[in-house]
This record gives C-alpha cells, structure tokens and sequence, in this order.
C-alpha cells in the first residue's frame, strides 16, 4: 500500500485543510505486473494514475493511498477499510482471487455509507454484483472503437466541466443489455463506431453509501491519461464521499407494542436520547 506522491508545487497545497476525504485506490495490478505493453502504458500501475488524477482536482481536500490484490490481505485489512471514506475499484482477470470475507468487509462498510467509484471491468467484481444483486453481464468488443460519451443529466455533480460528447478516440466497447438493477442516477451513455450504445455513466444508493460506476477505461489503451476521463473520476470521488461519519450498516430493529410510551422517550435501537415525541 502506498500513498501517491503529490505533484504540484508546495505553494498550492494550503496547510491544515480540515477534513480531506481518505480515498483508497485498489486495484488488483496483474496486467502491469504480466503484460510490459501495460506497464510501459501505466507505469505507475492503474491505480497510480486514477490515484494521480484524483489529486489532480481535488487537491488537498482528498487524502489518497493505493492498495493492490498482491499485498497483505490483499491490500484492504480492516484498518483501511475502516480509515476510507471513497473506495475506488479497478479489476479484471482476477476477480475470482478477491478474498470473500473481503467483499463482505467492503459491503458492510458502503452499506454504512462508505463511498465506492467502481471503474471498467470491474462490473463483473464481487464487490460490485453482491451490492448490485444481477449478473452485470454485458455486450463487448476490444476492436480499437471510439467512444462518445454523452452527457444526459448535465446539472449532476458528476459531470461538472465534462464536455458533452467526450471523446475517448481509442476504447474498448461495452454495449447493452448491461443486466444491472435500473439505476438511481443516469448520468453518461456512450455510444461506439459499431452502432452500440451503453449506460456508461449510473449511481446506485445502497444503505447509507453511494456508489458511481464508470465504464471508460481499459489497460490496452491510454484512457486513464485522458484529462476529461479524469476529471469524472475525480467528480465521482467528490460525489460518493459520505456527507456524515461512516457506521454500521441499517439493521433489524423491532419497536414492541407500548415502546413510545416508555422513558426515555428514544426509539429502540436510537443512540441519542430525548427524541421528540
């Protein structure tokens, strides 16, 4: 796990900015350790380069590490997972290796109102299909096609200075049907050279947590240096950090007959006492 160096001069990095979002860059790093046309791509890893952009426009209002599948329990022990405010996830070929107390750990937290921007292939992640409950299938084709990627919600937050179409001259395709749940948000549909058409940009709530997936991005092309492909990443960032301190996840709370006449006057299960009646 690391923390990715800051790149801007020390004059533009105020001190004592109060508290900055903990973002966690996790990325499972097989293609640049396997594939030297990646490395040479990424050379700081996927997850160096998203981690790179979200700095890039959040600046010091976010506080950003990294963390792969190779490293100690598999780069998400509880203290990081209980220490991140944004998750963001990159995965491909090895979503079967992702430890499944892992996922659950990762579930629980964004059911507690943990952010999580989930990028690309990692649709077809643990993590992503347990929350989504579907399959997230979709249709693609790796045939050098250009993506525009058109803005339908133009007053989200997500979208904020993102040019509509963004054009992505080099990607990897994914068209419809995706299978995901209909999503809360609908905020970017690309469409492709071969006439598909995909929902690229879609939030979902679950619990307390956002969660913002992004399709643009694939290892076998340059899309992560591309500053609009950026700037959404850093957006969904934004977005997706919980307005109020990360808890427990919703539970099961039974409210007896007579309880909202007993002292004091709380509802089962309520932490602050003296709730109005």
């Amino acid at each position: 796990m690391s923390a990715v160096p800051d790149h801007r001069p020390a004059a533009d990095t105020p001190e004592g900015t109060p508290n900055p979002t903990r973002v966690t860059v996790w990325n499972e790093n097989v293609h640049e350790r396997t594939q030297p046309e990646v490395a040479e791509r990424y050379p700081a890893g996927i997850h160096g380069a998203v981690a790179a952009a979200i700095g890039e426009h959040l600046g010091p209002a976010a506080s950003i590490r990294t963390a792969t599948l190779d490293e100690p329990e598999q780069g998400l022990p509880p203290d990081v997972v209980d220490t991140t405010d944004v998750l963001v996830w990159w995965g491909h070929l090895a979503h079967d290796r992702v430890d499944d107390a892992l996922v659950e750990r990762v579930r629980e937290r964004v059911l507690g109102g943990m952010g999580l921007v989930v990028l690309h292939s990692g649709h077809f992640s643990k993590v992503f299909t347990r929350l989504l409950g579907t399959t997230c299938a979709l249709r693609w084709r790796n045939g050098d096609d250009r993506e525009l990627v058109w803005t339908v919600d133009p007053r989200h937050p997500i979208a904020e200075g993102v040019p509509s179409p963004l054009v992505i001259d080099r990607q990897e395709m994914y068209g419809e049907f995706f299978d995901i749940p209909a999503p809360d948000e609908l905020v970017f549909v690309s469409s492709f050279t071969g006439g598909e058409v995909f929902r690229s940009g879609v939030t979902f709530r679950r619990g307390h947590g956002r969660i913002f997936y992004f399709s643009p991005g694939d290892q076998d092309y340059p899309v992560y240096h591309h500053p609009d492909v950026r700037r959404v990443i850093a957006n969904g960032v934004r977005w997706a950090r919980p307005d109020q301190p990360v808890g427990p996840p919703p539970e099961l709370r039974r409210s007896p007959v007579g309880w909202w006449d007993e002292e004091p006057a709380t509802s089962p299960g309520d932490a602050s006492p003296g709730s109005a009646r």
